[in-house]
Protein backbone atom coordinates (compact mmCIF):
# COMPACT_ATOMS: atom_id res chain seq x y z
CA UNK A 1 0.00 0.00 0.00
CA UNK A 2 1.47 3.30 -0.96
CA UNK A 3 1.94 6.41 1.98
CA UNK A 4 -0.72 8.38 0.08
CA UNK A 5 -3.62 5.32 0.67
CA UNK A 6 -2.70 4.91 4.48
CA UNK A 7 -2.93 8.19 5.08
CA UNK A 8 -6.16 8.19 3.19
CA UNK A 9 -6.99 5.57 5.40
CA UNK A 10 -6.02 6.84 8.41
CA UNK A 11 -8.01 9.89 7.97
CA UNK A 12 -10.93 7.87 7.34
CA UNK A 13 -10.55 5.90 10.20
CA UNK A 14 -9.82 9.26 12.37
CA UNK A 15 -12.83 11.27 11.02
CA UNK A 16 -15.28 8.81 12.23
CA UNK A 17 -13.89 7.12 15.07
CA UNK A 18 -11.89 9.66 16.78
CA UNK A 19 -14.10 10.38 19.78
CA UNK A 20 -14.12 6.83 20.58
CA UNK A 21 -10.57 6.09 20.42
CA UNK A 22 -10.25 8.97 22.43
CA UNK A 23 -12.71 8.63 24.58
CA UNK A 24 -11.54 4.63 25.49
CA UNK A 25 -7.92 6.18 25.82
CA UNK A 26 -9.25 8.51 28.28
CA UNK A 27 -11.31 5.95 30.29
CA UNK A 28 -8.71 3.90 30.25
CA UNK A 29 -5.96 5.88 31.23
CA UNK A 30 -8.14 8.64 33.90
CA UNK A 31 -6.48 10.93 32.27
CA UNK A 32 -8.46 13.12 29.14
CA UNK A 33 -5.45 14.87 28.28
CA UNK A 34 -3.23 12.40 27.75
CA UNK A 35 -5.43 10.14 26.11
CA UNK A 36 -5.53 12.44 23.06
CA UNK A 37 -1.70 12.75 22.99
CA UNK A 38 -2.02 9.20 23.04
CA UNK A 39 -4.51 8.67 20.46
CA UNK A 40 -2.20 11.20 17.84
CA UNK A 41 0.99 8.98 18.90
CA UNK A 42 -1.34 5.78 17.38
CA UNK A 43 -2.46 7.90 14.40
CA UNK A 44 1.34 8.57 14.05
CA UNK A 45 2.23 4.91 14.03
CA UNK A 46 -0.97 3.67 12.14
CA UNK A 47 0.60 5.69 8.99
CA UNK A 48 4.23 4.26 9.24
CA UNK A 49 2.84 0.43 9.83
CA UNK A 50 -0.30 0.40 7.41
CA UNK A 51 1.54 1.70 4.50
CA UNK A 52 3.95 -1.26 5.06
CA UNK A 53 1.60 -3.71 6.35
CA UNK A 54 -1.97 -2.87 4.96
CA UNK A 55 -4.84 -1.61 6.74
CA UNK A 56 -5.56 -4.01 9.89
CA UNK A 57 -9.12 -6.07 9.75
CA UNK A 58 -9.94 -4.05 13.03
CA UNK A 59 -8.24 -0.22 12.52
CA UNK A 60 -10.14 0.83 15.69
CA UNK A 61 -8.93 -1.79 17.28
CA UNK A 62 -5.49 -1.43 16.46
CA UNK A 63 -5.30 2.28 17.21
CA UNK A 64 -6.74 1.17 20.93
CA UNK A 65 -3.95 -1.45 21.28
CA UNK A 66 -1.21 0.69 20.10
CA UNK A 67 -2.18 3.70 22.09
CA UNK A 68 -3.07 1.07 25.32
CA UNK A 69 0.48 0.13 24.67
CA UNK A 70 2.18 3.99 24.63
CA UNK A 71 0.42 4.85 27.60
CA UNK A 72 2.13 1.79 29.66
CA UNK A 73 5.07 3.41 28.60
CA UNK A 74 4.08 6.86 29.90
CA UNK A 75 2.95 4.95 33.21
CA UNK A 76 6.44 3.42 33.30
CA UNK A 77 8.34 6.69 32.22
CA UNK A 78 6.70 8.37 34.75
CA UNK A 79 7.25 5.83 37.70
CA UNK A 80 9.82 6.87 38.96
CA UNK A 81 8.99 10.46 39.57
CA UNK A 82 4.90 10.03 40.47
CA UNK A 83 3.53 7.59 43.04
CA UNK A 84 0.06 7.41 40.91
CA UNK A 85 1.63 6.62 37.85
CA UNK A 86 4.14 4.11 39.89
CA UNK A 87 1.04 2.31 41.21
CA UNK A 88 -0.63 2.43 37.20
CA UNK A 89 2.95 0.79 36.08
CA UNK A 90 3.40 -1.85 38.75
CA UNK A 91 -0.57 -3.12 37.45
CA UNK A 92 -0.01 -3.03 34.29
CA UNK A 93 0.85 -5.65 31.94
CA UNK A 94 1.44 -5.73 27.81
CA UNK A 95 -0.82 -9.17 28.71
CA UNK A 96 -3.79 -7.55 29.92
CA UNK A 97 -6.79 -7.56 28.07
CA UNK A 98 -5.95 -5.14 24.90
CA UNK A 99 -8.32 -3.06 22.72
CA UNK A 100 -11.45 -5.44 23.74
CA UNK A 101 -11.63 -4.01 27.13
CA UNK A 102 -11.34 -0.79 25.39
CA UNK A 103 -14.00 -1.10 23.52
CA UNK A 104 -16.60 -1.35 25.58
CA UNK A 105 -20.12 -1.01 24.22
CA UNK A 106 -21.57 -0.40 27.47
CA UNK A 107 -18.85 2.13 27.88
CA UNK A 108 -18.42 3.91 24.94
CA UNK A 109 -21.34 6.06 24.72
CA UNK A 110 -20.62 7.49 28.36
CA UNK A 111 -17.01 7.88 26.83
CA UNK A 112 -17.88 10.52 23.51
CA UNK A 113 -20.41 12.24 25.84
CA UNK A 114 -17.74 12.55 28.49
CA UNK A 115 -15.93 13.54 26.14
CA UNK A 116 -17.93 16.22 24.43
CA UNK A 117 -18.92 17.45 27.96
CA UNK A 118 -15.20 18.24 28.55
CA UNK A 119 -14.67 19.54 25.26
CA UNK A 120 -17.74 22.06 25.70
CA UNK A 121 -16.49 22.50 29.79
CA UNK A 122 -17.74 26.42 30.96
CA UNK A 123 -14.62 27.09 31.86
CA UNK A 124 -12.87 27.04 28.58
CA UNK A 125 -13.85 30.38 26.02
CA UNK A 126 -16.23 29.86 23.31
CA UNK A 127 -13.62 30.11 20.62
CA UNK A 128 -12.02 27.26 22.85
CA UNK A 129 -14.56 25.37 23.22
CA UNK A 130 -15.24 25.26 19.65
CA UNK A 131 -11.71 24.26 18.74
CA UNK A 132 -11.28 21.62 21.27
CA UNK A 133 -14.67 20.32 19.75
CA UNK A 134 -13.88 20.38 16.22
CA UNK A 135 -10.26 18.43 17.29
CA UNK A 136 -11.11 15.74 19.83
CA UNK A 137 -14.49 14.91 18.95
CA UNK A 138 -14.83 15.72 15.38
CA UNK A 139 -11.44 14.29 14.73
CA UNK A 140 -10.90 17.48 12.39
CA UNK A 141 -7.16 18.70 12.64
CA UNK A 142 -5.66 22.12 13.07
CA UNK A 143 -5.73 22.94 9.58
CA UNK A 144 -9.28 22.16 8.48
CA UNK A 145 -10.06 23.84 11.83
CA UNK A 146 -8.13 27.00 10.91
CA UNK A 147 -9.25 26.91 7.31
CA UNK A 148 -12.87 27.06 8.16
CA UNK A 149 -12.39 29.41 10.74
CA UNK A 150 -10.55 31.83 8.43
CA UNK A 151 -7.87 32.24 11.48
CA UNK A 152 -3.80 31.18 11.24
CA UNK A 153 -2.95 27.79 12.43
CA UNK A 154 -0.93 28.99 14.68
CA UNK A 155 -4.02 30.49 16.01
CA UNK A 156 -5.87 27.18 16.11
CA UNK A 157 -3.25 25.49 18.32
CA UNK A 158 -2.53 27.83 20.91
CA UNK A 159 -6.57 27.89 21.43
CA UNK A 160 -6.41 24.48 22.02
CA UNK A 161 -3.30 24.46 23.92
CA UNK A 162 -4.83 26.74 26.31
CA UNK A 163 -8.27 24.64 26.12
CA UNK A 164 -5.67 22.02 27.52
CA UNK A 165 -3.86 23.96 29.83
CA UNK A 166 -7.62 24.83 31.42
CA UNK A 167 -9.22 21.72 31.87
CA UNK A 168 -5.64 20.48 33.80
CA UNK A 169 -5.98 23.75 36.03
CA UNK A 170 -9.13 23.17 36.63
CA UNK A 171 -8.91 19.36 37.40
CA UNK A 172 -11.65 18.38 35.39
CA UNK A 173 -13.12 14.73 35.64
CA UNK A 174 -13.07 12.66 32.62
CA UNK A 175 -17.22 11.50 33.47
CA UNK A 176 -20.25 12.48 32.61
CA UNK A 177 -21.63 15.16 34.99
CA UNK A 178 -23.76 14.53 37.88
CA UNK A 179 -27.45 14.18 36.65
CA UNK A 180 -28.01 17.77 38.58
CA UNK A 181 -25.21 19.57 36.34
CA UNK A 182 -26.53 17.86 32.88
CA UNK A 183 -29.11 20.76 32.20
CA UNK A 184 -26.72 23.94 32.36
CA UNK A 185 -23.15 21.94 30.78
CA UNK A 186 -25.90 20.29 27.97
CA UNK A 187 -26.77 23.97 27.08
CA UNK A 188 -23.14 24.64 26.44
CA UNK A 189 -22.40 21.53 24.34
CA UNK A 190 -25.09 22.60 22.16
CA UNK A 191 -24.27 26.46 21.61
CA UNK A 192 -20.87 24.86 20.54
CA UNK A 193 -22.69 22.48 18.37
CA UNK A 194 -24.96 25.61 16.77
CA UNK A 195 -22.39 27.77 16.57
CA UNK A 196 -20.26 25.35 13.99
CA UNK A 197 -23.07 24.80 12.41
CA UNK A 198 -24.38 28.92 11.85
CA UNK A 199 -20.82 29.34 10.98
CA UNK A 200 -20.95 26.76 8.41
CA UNK A 201 -24.20 27.46 7.03
CA UNK A 202 -23.25 31.42 7.12
CA UNK A 203 -19.87 31.93 6.68
CA UNK A 204 -18.43 35.06 8.52
CA UNK A 205 -15.76 35.78 6.14
CA UNK A 206 -13.86 34.71 3.47
CA UNK A 207 -15.04 33.98 -0.51
CA UNK A 208 -17.92 31.52 0.42
CA UNK A 209 -21.11 32.28 1.86
CA UNK A 210 -21.31 28.61 3.19
CA UNK A 211 -19.13 25.67 4.25
CA UNK A 212 -20.73 22.68 4.23
CA UNK A 213 -18.32 20.59 5.60
CA UNK A 214 -18.72 22.23 8.87
CA UNK A 215 -22.43 22.66 8.85
CA UNK A 216 -22.38 18.47 8.21
CA UNK A 217 -20.01 17.94 10.55
CA UNK A 218 -22.72 20.31 13.19
CA UNK A 219 -25.42 17.99 12.05
CA UNK A 220 -23.48 14.66 12.88
CA UNK A 221 -22.29 16.00 16.03
CA UNK A 222 -26.17 16.52 16.72
CA UNK A 223 -27.22 13.15 15.42
CA UNK A 224 -24.64 11.73 17.62
CA UNK A 225 -26.06 13.86 21.16
CA UNK A 226 -30.03 12.80 20.29
CA UNK A 227 -28.42 9.12 20.82
CA UNK A 228 -26.67 9.86 23.97
CA UNK A 229 -29.03 12.23 25.49
CA UNK A 230 -32.53 12.50 23.49
CA UNK A 231 -33.46 15.89 25.48
CA UNK A 232 -35.96 17.56 23.40
CA UNK A 233 -33.82 20.87 23.09
CA UNK A 234 -30.92 18.11 21.62
CA UNK A 235 -33.95 16.75 18.59
CA UNK A 236 -35.10 20.63 18.37
CA UNK A 237 -31.45 21.61 17.40
CA UNK A 238 -30.93 18.65 15.43
CA UNK A 239 -34.51 19.55 13.29
CA UNK A 240 -33.22 22.90 12.98
CA UNK A 241 -29.82 22.24 11.31
CA UNK A 242 -31.85 20.06 8.99
CA UNK A 243 -34.29 22.28 8.04
CA UNK A 244 -31.78 24.87 7.25
CA UNK A 245 -29.69 22.89 5.23
CA UNK A 246 -32.50 21.25 3.44
CA UNK A 247 -32.04 24.68 1.40
CA UNK A 248 -28.38 24.73 0.82
CA UNK A 249 -28.99 23.23 -2.97
CA UNK A 250 -30.58 25.99 -3.93
CA UNK A 251 -28.28 28.53 -2.52
CA UNK A 252 -26.35 28.64 -4.80
CA UNK A 253 -26.44 29.31 -8.47
CA UNK A 254 -24.66 27.57 -10.91
CA UNK A 255 -21.80 30.09 -11.22
CA UNK A 256 -21.12 29.82 -7.00
CA UNK A 257 -23.33 33.12 -6.11
CA UNK A 258 -25.92 33.53 -3.09
CA UNK A 259 -29.27 33.19 -4.13
CA UNK A 260 -31.93 34.49 -1.36
CA UNK A 261 -34.97 32.90 -0.40
CA UNK A 262 -37.39 34.76 -2.42
CA UNK A 263 -35.13 33.56 -5.67
CA UNK A 264 -34.40 29.77 -4.88
CA UNK A 265 -35.90 26.98 -6.77
CA UNK A 266 -37.58 25.19 -4.32
CA UNK A 267 -37.26 22.65 -6.13
CA UNK A 268 -33.71 21.92 -5.32
CA UNK A 269 -34.52 21.88 -1.32
CA UNK A 270 -33.13 18.26 -0.03
CA UNK A 271 -36.59 16.60 1.12
CA UNK A 272 -35.31 13.70 2.73
CA UNK A 273 -33.60 16.66 4.83
CA UNK A 274 -36.98 17.88 5.68
CA UNK A 275 -38.39 14.90 6.56
CA UNK A 276 -35.37 13.99 9.25
CA UNK A 277 -36.39 17.65 10.22
CA UNK A 278 -39.73 17.50 11.10
CA UNK A 279 -39.30 14.41 12.42
CA UNK A 280 -36.94 15.78 15.03
CA UNK A 281 -39.15 18.53 15.69
CA UNK A 282 -41.91 16.27 16.27
CA UNK A 283 -39.99 14.44 18.80
CA UNK A 284 -39.09 17.45 20.44
CA UNK A 285 -42.50 18.74 20.86
CA UNK A 286 -43.37 14.93 21.62
CA UNK A 287 -41.81 15.17 24.93
CA UNK A 288 -44.60 17.64 26.06
CA UNK A 289 -41.91 20.28 28.07
CA UNK A 290 -42.51 23.04 25.36
CA UNK A 291 -40.01 24.40 22.93
CA UNK A 292 -36.54 25.88 23.64
CA UNK A 293 -34.70 28.63 21.83
CA UNK A 294 -33.78 25.78 18.99
CA UNK A 295 -36.91 24.02 19.08
CA UNK A 296 -38.78 27.08 18.31
CA UNK A 297 -36.34 28.22 15.35
CA UNK A 298 -36.72 24.98 13.98
CA UNK A 299 -40.19 25.16 14.15
CA UNK A 300 -39.76 29.03 12.07
CA UNK A 301 -37.72 26.92 9.74
CA UNK A 302 -40.32 24.33 9.21
CA UNK A 303 -42.59 26.88 8.35
CA UNK A 304 -40.39 27.79 5.47
CA UNK A 305 -39.44 24.38 4.73
CA UNK A 306 -43.27 23.28 4.13
CA UNK A 307 -44.42 26.65 2.07
CA UNK A 308 -44.76 26.23 -1.62
CA UNK A 309 -43.85 29.61 -2.26
CA UNK A 310 -42.56 32.69 -0.29
CA UNK A 311 -46.04 34.29 -0.88
CA UNK A 312 -47.50 31.42 0.57
CA UNK A 313 -45.83 31.32 3.36
CA UNK A 314 -47.46 31.54 7.02
CA UNK A 315 -45.66 34.67 7.80
CA UNK A 316 -48.32 35.76 11.10
CA UNK A 317 -47.18 32.05 12.67
CA UNK A 318 -43.37 32.89 12.18
CA UNK A 319 -43.30 36.10 13.69
CA UNK A 320 -45.85 34.61 16.61
CA UNK A 321 -42.79 32.17 16.91
CA UNK A 322 -40.26 34.96 16.69
CA UNK A 323 -42.31 36.92 19.60
CA UNK A 324 -42.34 33.80 21.72
CA UNK A 325 -38.59 33.27 21.26
CA UNK A 326 -37.26 36.94 21.55
CA UNK A 327 -38.69 36.50 24.97
CA UNK A 328 -37.31 32.99 25.47
CA UNK A 329 -33.79 34.20 24.41
CA UNK A 330 -33.28 38.13 23.66
CA UNK A 331 -31.28 39.20 21.11
CA UNK A 332 -31.53 42.06 18.38
CA UNK A 333 -30.93 39.66 15.74
CA UNK A 334 -34.15 37.83 16.92
CA UNK A 335 -35.71 41.26 16.91
CA UNK A 336 -34.56 42.13 13.29
CA UNK A 337 -35.86 38.95 12.12
CA UNK A 338 -38.95 39.05 13.46
CA UNK A 339 -39.07 42.76 11.93
CA UNK A 340 -38.49 41.00 8.56
CA UNK A 341 -41.14 38.95 9.15
CA UNK A 342 -43.80 41.16 10.19
CA UNK A 343 -42.30 43.11 7.13
CA UNK A 344 -43.71 40.44 4.67
CA UNK A 345 -47.06 39.80 6.74
CA UNK A 346 -47.82 43.45 7.82
CA UNK A 347 -46.13 45.39 4.86
CA UNK A 348 -42.79 46.93 4.12
CA UNK A 349 -43.75 50.26 6.39
CA UNK A 350 -44.33 48.47 9.40
CA UNK A 351 -41.28 46.67 9.44
CA UNK A 352 -39.42 49.28 9.04
CA UNK A 353 -40.10 50.47 12.05
CA UNK A 354 -39.15 47.94 14.17
CA UNK A 355 -35.68 47.67 12.52
CA UNK A 356 -35.15 51.85 13.07
CA UNK A 357 -36.59 51.41 16.73
CA UNK A 358 -33.23 48.55 16.61
CA UNK A 359 -30.81 50.77 15.38
CA UNK A 360 -32.17 53.83 17.70
CA UNK A 361 -30.73 51.77 20.28
CA UNK A 362 -27.45 50.88 18.41
CA UNK A 363 -27.75 47.41 18.97
CA UNK A 364 -26.20 46.12 15.54
CA UNK A 365 -23.60 49.05 15.49
CA UNK A 366 -20.98 47.09 13.02
CA UNK A 367 -22.95 44.77 11.52
CA UNK A 368 -24.15 44.95 8.34
CA UNK A 369 -27.24 42.60 8.74
CA UNK A 370 -29.10 45.62 10.13
CA UNK A 371 -28.54 48.14 7.48
CA UNK A 372 -29.02 45.28 4.87
CA UNK A 373 -32.62 44.84 5.84
CA UNK A 374 -33.51 48.31 6.13
CA UNK A 375 -32.15 48.84 2.08
CA UNK A 376 -34.11 46.05 1.04
CA UNK A 377 -37.38 47.42 2.85
CA UNK A 378 -36.64 50.70 1.68
CA UNK A 379 -36.61 49.27 -1.97
CA UNK A 380 -39.72 47.85 -1.44
CA UNK A 381 -40.98 51.14 -0.39
CA UNK A 382 -40.03 52.97 -3.24
CA UNK A 383 -37.06 54.88 -1.22
CA UNK A 384 -34.35 54.10 -3.58
CA UNK A 385 -32.03 57.12 -2.77
CA UNK A 386 -32.34 55.62 0.86
CA UNK A 387 -31.92 52.52 0.24
CA UNK A 388 -28.99 52.69 -1.95
CA UNK A 389 -27.54 54.53 1.04
CA UNK A 390 -28.29 51.80 3.33
CA UNK A 391 -27.09 48.96 1.29
CA UNK A 392 -23.69 50.74 0.56
CA UNK A 393 -23.47 50.28 4.64
CA UNK A 394 -24.25 47.09 4.72
CA UNK A 395 -21.72 46.47 2.22
CA UNK A 396 -18.80 48.20 3.50
CA UNK A 397 -19.33 46.37 6.82
CA UNK A 398 -20.23 42.93 5.55
CA UNK A 399 -16.94 40.52 5.73
CA UNK A 400 -18.27 37.78 3.49
CA UNK A 401 -17.18 38.52 -0.08
CA UNK A 402 -19.70 36.35 -1.93
CA UNK A 403 -22.83 38.18 0.13
CA UNK A 404 -21.38 41.51 -0.49
CA UNK A 405 -21.01 41.29 -3.80
CA UNK A 406 -24.66 39.89 -3.61
CA UNK A 407 -25.13 43.47 -1.88
CA UNK A 408 -23.52 45.29 -4.64
CA UNK A 409 -25.93 43.43 -7.19
CA UNK A 410 -28.58 44.87 -5.30
CA UNK A 411 -26.81 48.93 -5.72
CA UNK A 412 -26.47 47.73 -9.18
CA UNK A 413 -30.40 47.08 -9.63
CA UNK A 414 -31.44 50.15 -8.00
CA UNK A 415 -29.76 52.49 -11.06
CA UNK A 416 -31.88 49.76 -13.62
CA UNK A 417 -35.09 51.26 -14.78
Amino acid sequence: MSSNEARAAVEAVWRMESARVVGALARYTGDFLLAEDLAQEALAEALVSWSVNGIPAEPVGWLLTTGRRRAVDTFRRRAARDEKYALLARDLSEELPGADSLFDPDAIDDDVLALMFISCHPVLSREARIALTLRVVGGMGTDEIAKAFLVPVPTIQARITRAKKTLAAAHIPFAVPETRDVPERLGSVLQVVYLIFTEGSFASGGDSWMRTDLAGEARRLARVLTRLTPEPEVFGLLALMELTAARFPARLDTSGRPVLLEDQDRRLWDQSAIRRGRAALAKAVAAGRGLGAYGLQASIAECHAVAPSVAETDWQRIVILYEALGRLAPSPVVELNRAVAVAMASGPAAGLELVDAIASRGELNGSHLLPGVRGELLTRLGRLGEAESALQQAVALCTNAAERAALERKIDELARP
